[in-house]
């Protein structure tokens, strides 16, 4: 294994609360009432576009814009890491292992929540939507990543916490890890069938060594 591409929010950074809170906000305003914390919880993986051209299919650019604002102005306080992601990616790194990021996140947000936690120096790129015309589960950006990287896709993982993320590296044939602290569960991901299912971060110290 030579190169692992990551998702970023709820895989790397527990961006969980941030984005709960932000569409309650966003969508209180508009539907006042209407939707719960666990109804947002639906919203989690999807590109904002996609969820917006479902929930107010004129106003999409609009909500975009509401969302980002909110999202941003609270980015920091309601983000947090989860354990052991940077000492592992350390380790990976130390050890030759080429690592990027596959995002359905603009590239500005990823670099905010990298810089956040002292993780930007350890990846070679990232990709958001904004370097692809269609997001995961299409495998664009996971080819694209590939394509960068100048690796073979048998030597790539692509890792995440959400059926987007896993559908994404199927599709464009590479092998997939699930994060058993995915927001929907592990239950609901190994229903997509990842080639690994992480229970902590550090596991991909031993995936790495025996492949």
């Amino acid at each position: 294994m030579k190169a692992l591409l990551f998702d970023f929010d709820g895989t790397l950074l527990d961006t969980n609360e941030l984005i709960i809170q932000t569409f309650m906000h966003v969508l209180e305003e508009r539907f006042p009432g209407q939707y719960s914390p666990k109804d947002c919880i639906n919203f989690i993986g999807p590109s904002l576009k996609e969820t917006f051209e479902q929930l107010t299919p004129n106003e999409v650019e609009e909500m975009i814009e509401k969302y980002r604002q909110w999202n941003e102005a609270h980015h920091d306080e309601l983000v947090k890491e989860f354990e052991g992601v940077v000492p592992t990616l350390e380790q990976l790194k130390e050890q030759g292992i080429r690592l990027a990021i596959v995002s359905t996140k603009r590239k500005d947000t990823i670099e905010k929540g990298l810089n956040l936690m002292g993780a930007k120096h350890l990846f070679e790129f990232w990709i958001g939507t904004d370097d692809v015309k269609r997001v995961k589960p299409d495998p664009e950006p996971v080819l694209l990543a590939i394509d960068k990287l100048g690796v073979s896709k048998k030597d790539v993982i692509m890792i995440g916490d959400n059926y987007h993320d896993i559908e994404a590296g199927k599709n464009a044939g590479v092998k997939t890890a699930g994060v058993a602290w995915s927001l929907k569960g592990e239950q609901f991901l190994q229903q997509f069938n990842p080639d690994y299912m992480l229970q902590h971060m550090s596991d991909l110290l031993t995936i790495v060594k025996e492949s």
